[in-house]
């Protein structure tokens, strides 16, 4: 991004991803679950759930090293 970003964007943007991992877990365990439902199964709501948290990890680490490479230039 050009330019230095603020104190208050940086404690917005830090505060969204504290959320992110939560959230995305939380999303995926409910797609499982009501996916088991509407197949009656019993193990979609842990792969949806493991995807849910890949996801949100993937998204921190993605966000975190686009952080790290504004600084340096």
């Amino acid at each position: 991004m050009a330019g230095k970003r603020t104190g208050w964007a940086l404690v917005a943007r830090y505060s969204g991803l504290a959320f992110l991992l939560p959230a995305t877990t939380f999303a995926g365990y409910v797609i499982g679950w009501l996916l088991d439902r509407l197949f009656r199964t019993r193990f979609l709501y842990l792969v949806f759930l493991l995807f849910g948290i890949a996801g949100g990890f993937m998204e921190l680490l993605r966000t975190l090293r686009r952080d790290i490479e504004d600084e340096r230039s």
